[in-house]
């Protein structure tokens, strides 16, 4: 892969994804074995005008090692520093883009009980520092390809050729190539996001009905204040960037408890670096009261029950069958991937910025609206070629949204 265009992609993410001002901070997590392509992204962040520029580093066997080896009362502990640092962020609201890159299996073998144990501890401590960056601050999602990844991706490849590849893949997915412009193209494609979410807005929909023959029949309610997004958006400072890169998707977030039926996964879930492979949900009153999976069904209990609002939904996410993700045809085993390549729902937290108004409301207020509240936001997909889904609106009328897969408005 040509230097020159692994350059032009982390220019995008940072001009593009989080939109780097000048005088801003910046805060970048990245894994220790892509420490090259973090520098170019560092480098990019100063050329922009950052004031500030840190970086935080993980290791997938690091993390094993820390759970296999420490206690759980020791894993759940803050530390004072790290705490200073949350407050920090809150305070400064820095630009945050992360860097994913992890294998998929990368904590295959650690216990879930622990890990969720340890997760419910910490976030007790996290969860008022990252309330107070809600919608407050730019962010970002992008990845590059580690060797243990792209052999998961392509597993008869070697492991240059599959990194080649992965390379390959990601790049035509944010419309990178050796000799466009692509921050001129994501300008486009957020144009286009506009205007699909205009038209969703206009219908106003009370609920969804969700139908394919491998066996989902699913209805999901919105709420009155309900709003489609997708592509960029704005934080509260009027700074616009892209929070995923890549991007298909336009989503909204649901009522919270009022959600009936069942819903059949149609890909692979990696959740905390374990797969869950082959499962469905069933709702009842807006929960899941029952989940099977062929592989995974003890992470899935785990990652259900974490906290009240595990079992809810918090987003509801339309992509077409019809896609460049999707035409790729590539099980990528992540979810910032295989999520815009098929309509997706997720279990956990709601969305505030999806509610009209959201911004003159408290977080109180938009709860008791009917934004779910969790630790967790895990996005499963549900996209197959015979989706179709049904849009009531409040006025009465049946609009069909999805036909084949596809959008049918």
């Amino acid at each position: 892969m040509k230097r020159s265009t692994i350059k032009k992609y982390a220019k995008l993410i940072v001009r593009i994804g989080a939109n780097v001002q000048k005088g801003q901070s910046v805060v970048v997590s990245c894994s220790v074995d892509q420490a090259d392509f973090c520098a170019l992204v560092v480098d990019e962040c100063y050329k922009a005008g950052a004031k500030y520029v840190t970086v935080n580093w993980s290791y997938d066997k690091v993390t094993r090692l820390h759970y296999r080896n420490e206690s759980i009362r020791t894993l759940s502990n803050v530390l004072k520093w790290q705490e200073e640092k949350m407050k920090w962020m809150a305070d400064e609201l820095p630009c945050r883009i992360h860097i994913v890159s992890e294998d998929p299996d990368g904590l295959k073998g650690v216990d879930p009980t622990k890990m969720q144990k340890v997760q419910v501890s910490r976030y007790k401590v996290t969860k008022p520092y990252s309330d107070a960056m809600e919608s407050r601050h730019q962010w970002t999602i992008a990845a590059v390809p580690s060797e243990a990844w792209a052999k998961k991706v392509f597993p008869n490849l070697r492991k240059s050729q599959a990194v080649e590849k992965l390379w390959q893949a990601i790049l035509e997915s944010v419309y990178v190539t050796d000799d466009n412009d692509p921050i001129e193209v994501w300008n486009k494609v957020n144009a286009d996001f506009i205007s699909r979410c205009e038209q969703l807005n206009k219908d106003r929909f009370e609920y969804l009905q969700y139908k394919s023959s491998n066996g989902t029949d699913f209805k999901v309610w919105l709420m009155p204040q309900s709003k489609w997004c997708g592509g960029g958006e704005y934080d509260l400072n009027g700074h616009y960037f892209n929070p995923n890169m890549p991007t298909i998707e336009v989503f909204t977030t649901p009522m919270k408890g009022k959600a009936e039926g069942r819903l059949v996964s149609t890909k692979p879930l990696s959740f905390r670096g374990q797969l869950i492979e082959n499962f469905s949900f069933d709702f009842k009153d807006g929960k899941v009261v029952n989940c099977e999976a062929e592989k995974g069904k003890e992470i899935l209990e785990k990652m259900i029950t974490a906290d009240e609002g595990a079992s809810m939904i918090g987003e509801v996410a339309l992509v077409p069958q019809d896609s460049p993700i999707s035409n790729q045809n590539i099980l990528y085993y992540e979810t910032l991937f295989d999520e815009n390549a098929s309509c997706h729902i997720a279990l956990g937290r709601g969305y505030n910025e999806c509610v009209e108004g959201y911004d003159k409301m408290s977080a109180e207020e938009l709860k008791e609206l009917g934004v779910n509240e969790s630790m967790i936001h895990v996005d499963f997909m549900v996209g197959a070629p015979d989706l179709s889904i049904i849009g009531h609106t409040f006025d009465g009328r049946d609009i069909e949204v999805f036909k084949n897969g596809n959008f049918a408005i």
